[in-house]
């Protein structure tokens, strides 16, 4: 747990200035961790002191029950802009609290939401296994045990309240994929594999493997019904999260360019200043898809909820789409990559430029599960509808 101090939220809108100075705190940092068995602590006592770790919970700035996607992807690309890492574990704490907000009941919500914003609780998700992944096993009168175990944790043993997935066990049937919070002193009483994490980028993110096997639940831990995590457009409409702090290490790249460019005088030189254009045409795509995806999320989801009838066709278009925004980010990213590559060289590539850190983290941050079964998923979405391309997503 970050802190045991209560601390009053200071909203980044209110100043202009504050989320820069936090940012810029945060990147200066980055050196610092970059190393396994490492954690930015320290960047995440600043997200907490500005109120971004509660910053989606119900009446906050942007509240995810209401229509501030937009405002959130840029939010989460300024995070990933400052450090990959951080971005990623900021990602998966801000996706606990979203289902929590859908799934959760209200007496579940006021204890967790009351976590965040008293005590800068952290949460992630964790639901990445291997052949010995777990299972909840159902005891009676309430209590479940926890059997097996995850990996790519990120976060891990600095994780408060982790939001585990796994196959429910009644009676010795299985009951279908079930998610949970464990409780804070959960997380100590398990088996952390830090050997497990031996990574080309993304050394920070602490993504150790964990064994969960012993761990006692309650049914107030319980999140949702068995099925949930996986019911959509939560679950695959979510990616364009991740895809928002991908983009902002994109630009992280753009920015550590410029400087080795401007520290060896070539920025004059015509080649150079051509591919920083094409590196800038290509983010500036990306801004523009993290715009119309989350502006498209809400009002898909909005248009759901007052009719019913369409929420499964909505679900399916708001899928489709956040697929076609991680498809396009993931090539922008790999674009500026490549073009940043050529402009810096070998010189670039050696440490401790911020440069080389980046494009590690950014290689290996770039690796999201099932990438050609996403975009087999847009194709058949797109070969099933009967209205003409430019009403595609109208």
């Amino acid at each position: 747990m970050l802190t045991d101090e209560h601390t009053s939220i200071s909203h980044w809108q209110d100043h202009p200035n504050a989320l820069a100075k936090v940012l810029q705190t945060i990147a200066e940092l980055a050196p610092e961790t970059d190393q396994e068995g490492q954690f930015p602590e320290q960047a995440f006592l600043e997200l907490g002191n500005a109120g971004l770790l509660a910053v989606t919970l119900p009446d906050q700035p942007l509240d995810g029950q209401q229509a501030n996607t937009a405002d959130l992807l840029a939010l989460l690309k300024r995070v990933g802009s400052a450090n990959l890492a951080v971005g990623r574990v900021y990602e998966g704490h801000i996706n606990a609290l979203l289902l929590a907000q859908v799934y959760g009941t209200s007496q579940q919500q006021e204890r967790w939401f009351s976590d965040v914003l008293r005590r800068q609780t952290l949460f992630s998700v964790w639901n990445t296994q291997a052949g010995d992944g777990v299972s909840i096993h159902a005891l009676g009168k309430g209590r479940y045990e926890l059997k097996g175990c995850k990996t790519f944790c990120s976060g891990a043993n600095w994780i408060d309240r982790p939001l585990i997935t796994g196959e429910l066990i009644v009676d010795g049937q299985a009951r279908g994929w079930q998610m949970c919070i464990l409780p804070a002193a959960a997380v100590d009483e398990t088996n952390i594999d830090d050997q497990f994490w031996t990574p080309l980028g993304m050394r920070a993110s602490a993504s150790f493997k964990i064994d969960f096997t012993g761990v006692i639940i309650t049914d107030d831990d319980l999140l949702g019904k068995p099925g949930d995590y996986f019911r959509q457009p939560y679950f695959s409409g979510g990616a364009i999260r991740f895809a928002a702090v991908q983009l902002g290490g994109a630009e992280a790249m753009l920015d550590a360019t410029r400087d080795l460019l401007r520290s060896m005088n070539r920025t004059d030189d015509p080649f150079q200043k051509t591919r920083l254009a094409e590196m800038a045409i290509r983010i500036e795509s990306g801004n523009l898809w993290l715009a119309q995806a989350g502006a498209n999320n809400d009002a898909w989801l909005r248009a759901g909820t007052h009719r019913p009838d369409l929420t499964a066709e909505l679900a399916s278009k708001t899928v489709a789409y956040a697929n076609m925004t991680r498809t396009a980010i993931e090539a922008i990213c790999l674009d500026v990559m490549r073009l940043a590559e050529r402009s810096v060289g070998a010189r670039g590539l050696l440490r401790p430029l911020a440069f080389e850190r980046i494009h590690r983290d950014l290689t290996m941050y770039l690796r999201q599960p099932a990438p050609d079964a996403t975009l087999a998923d847009i194709g058949q979405y797109v070969s099933q509808q009967q209205t003409p391309s430019h009403d595609l997503w109208t």
